[in-house]
């Protein structure tokens, strides 16, 4: 068989790329050589500029040879004689300048400088006939005629340097405004400067390498069924089209933010193999007018010409919000041009056949109701944040490339990571990956999973931050007062570990494992509010009212957030009643009005209010129950710092509610 590898074809080597050359060169040239035109002056030869009093004295010794009045320049250009220039010192400077001049006098005005010259020459005249007086008019005549040398007028005018005086200034706005039209250049329809309104989306072909499949998307599976209908229907047509059926014309991905709908997207994209356009919600917003408009109806007749293929708009509430909903008017009429563009294209008299439309957005409720009607977006997918089975499989998709150790248990951190991302749970991989390698691994261990999600949920630790033994002590006892709570109440969280590290802005922190839930009862809601307060309550307990610190600020935030949900968004207020005030929809960003009257707010204050103290109060009592074990916690926190789920369990028991699944690990020595 013929060896492939001796393909001489194959193996000649690669021609250099000649270089092309760039006209950008070109007009800097020209550029440079019209300033210089422009600054060079063709009579501004080496000269010396001397005053009235200068030349009067060349004139008395008879050395001017001829002076010349350049009227442009405003200035009298004295030439010496060669034979002066020759035997006298005083020229030496500029005896090399033969031509000349040698000597310039600033001058503007031929009449005055006449006189002035006629006046010094009579004055010398006059001064030697006093001192002689066998001078006749002959002779002083004669003397007149050695003082005299020609003078001349120069009136020429420098045509090229008014012309180009004219015309530079011109020149430099026009290359000034092609260089700003250039920069603006791109898109699919090619460069010129009115490339402004092309589109600016990219395309992916067959041709493009982009290796992204749906095997490299985990979890998402309802999302993905929807998606790879729309792939096999590109892929197979008849197979929808025979039954009379047709495809969506629009698919819209919603979900929170780091959930895989861009990701999503270019899995299509991958297994398609159909022309694929990519492009944020941002690119069709310009500071022209009309622009937004153009790019729009560009875009879809470069899709008409390459259909069947599939439009991507990331982040469409950029151009797709709801129109009408400026609180200025006419502040968004460029914007809203752009929308009207874009629902006419996706649905409008002309219907675009073959033509997908594939948008992700976070913000669904300020979208248009026109753009989300049947027939422009048929499908709103949603991406919700993964639950436990599919943090594992996303787990396991970013693993694929790390060296892991044999402790590591993927299932564990599923569980620990509950409320994460995809986004989130790759950046807990890398993190563990660097924290590893930092240490000089060979592999990466649990330990190094455990410190990276501390670090994206805490932040960074401050090992060198001073902390007084009262303030570490009293922040033992709030976060003791935290893990008490929780460890003695049905409904709250297990606690995997608490610790007095400062980590980020927090001087301490108790981890949970959170329970898998999608409804959430009022009693659970008021254990949290309890577990939320126990910090504040332990300090109360152990140190008094007044001695209590400032550390509860962020645990009072967020009570006070979740006991106002409680009222005024659940109806869990037997006073307020079963109302709720929030807005899902998004439709009142712009009211000036509450939806609710003064009298009802101060309700909602008061219940709020009563819920709270409720909640500490009943934190308080439980940890005055139990107060020699809370003090026993909060020492052994001083000391170690760190203290996990079986801890806990040594001190108070084993957790009576429920099953507590108590992390398997040991203090972290880094710590």
């Amino acid at each position: 068989m013929e060896n492939k590898n001796n393909n001489p074809k194959k193996n000649k080597e690669p021609k250099p790329s000649k270089r092309v050359f760039s006209l950008t060169w070109l007009y800097l040239l020209i550029g440079c050589g019209l300033l210089a035109v422009w600054f060079w002056d063709y009579d501004a030869i080496a000269t010396t500029e001397i005053d009235n009093l200068q030349f009067s004295e060349m004139v008395l010794d008879k050395d001017v040879d001829k002076v010349v009045f350049v009227k442009k320049d405003e200035r009298v250009n004295v030439f010496i004689k060669g034979k002066s220039l020759d035997s006298k010192e005083r020229y030496k400077a500029v005896k090399e300048n033969l031509k000349g001049p040698q000597y310039y006098l600033a001058q503007n005005d031929f009449k005055a400088f006449n006189d002035e010259y006629n006046r010094v020459v009579e004055e010398e005249v006059a001064s030697r006939i006093a001192s002689d007086t066998t001078l006749t008019a002959a002779d002083a005549k004669r003397l007149r005629q050695e003082y005299a040398f020609p003078i001349t007028q120069d009136n020429s005018r420098n045509w090229t340097g008014e012309l180009l005086l004219w015309m530079f200034p011109m020149l430099l706005i026009i290359m000034l405004f092609y260089f700003s039209m250039r920069s603006m250049r791109g898109g699919v329809g090619g460069g010129g400067m009115f490339s402004i309104g092309k589109s600016k989306a990219q395309l992916f072909d067959e041709k493009s390498t982009l290796n992204i499949s749906f095997k490299d998307v985990a979890g998402l599976e309802g999302a993905k069924e929807e998606v790879e209908e729309v792939v096999d229907f590109l892929k197979n047509p008849k197979k929808y089209t025979e039954l009379g059926g047709r495809i969506p014309k629009g698919v819209l991905l919603v979900g929170p933010p780091g959930t895989g709908k861009t990701l999503l997207a270019r899995a299509v994209a991958g297994e398609a193999k159909v022309p694929f356009f990519s492009l944020s919600g941002s690119d069709f917003v310009e500071m022209f007018v009309g622009v937004g408009a153009s790019r729009v109806r560009d875009l879809f007749r470069t899709a008409k010409e390459k259909a069947p293929c599939i439009i991507f708009i990331d982040e469409i509430d950029a151009v797709g919000r709801a129109r009408g909903r400026s609180m200025m008017s006419g502040a968004n009429d460029e914007r809203e041009s752009t929308l009207n563009q874009l629902l006419t294209e996706m649905d409008g008299f002309s219907s675009n056949t073959g033509v997908i439309i594939l948008a992700a957005t976070n913000r669904a409720d300020v979208l248009d109701r026109a753009l989300l009607r049947a027939g422009r977006f048929d499908r709103q997918i949603h991406v919700e944040l993964p639950s436990l089975t599919e943090r594992k499989e996303i787990f396991g998709v970013h693993v694929r490339k790390l060296k892991l150790g044999a402790d590591v248990d993927l299932e564990y951190f599923a569980k620990l990571t509950s409320g994460f991302s995809g986004a989130d749970i790759a950046n807990v991989c890398n993190e563990a990956a660097l924290i590893a390698a930092r240490h000089s691994k060979k592999s990466i261990e649990k330990e190094d999973f455990n410190n990276a999600i501390d670090r994206i949920i805490g932040g960074l630790e401050r090992r060198t931050n001073i902390i007084s033994p009262e303030e570490k002590r009293s922040i033992a006892v709030h976060e003791s007062g935290h893990a008490t709570v929780s460890w003695l109440l049905e409904h709250a969280s297990p606690l995997q570990k608490v610790t007095i590290v400062p980590r980020g802005i927090a001087l301490g922190a108790a981890w949970y494992v959170p329970e898998e839930r999608h409804i959430t009862t009022r009693e659970q809601l008021f254990d949290e509010l309890c577990v939320l307060l126990g910090g504040r309550a332990a300090e109360e307990v152990i140190f008094g009212e007044m001695k209590a610190g400032t550390g509860a600020q962020n645990d009072l935030e967020r009570a006070t957030k979740q006991a106002y949900a409680m009222v005024a968004v659940y109806g869990f207020s037997d006073k307020i009643g079963k109302v709720s005030y929030y807005d899902s929809t998004g439709q009142s960003d712009y009211s000036f009005n509450r939806p609710y009257s003064e009298k009802t707010a101060e309700e909602i204050d008061s219940e709020v209010r009563n819920l709270t103290e409720s909640a500490c109060n009943r934190a308080k009592q439980i940890l005055m129950d139990n107060r020699e074990n809370l003090e026993t916690l909060s020492g052994w926190l001083v000391d170690r710092e760190v203290l996990y789920a079986d801890d806990l369990e040594k001190i108070y028991g084993k957790r009576e509610f429920g099953h507590n699944e108590v992390a398997e690990t040991t203090e972290n020595t880094d710590n």
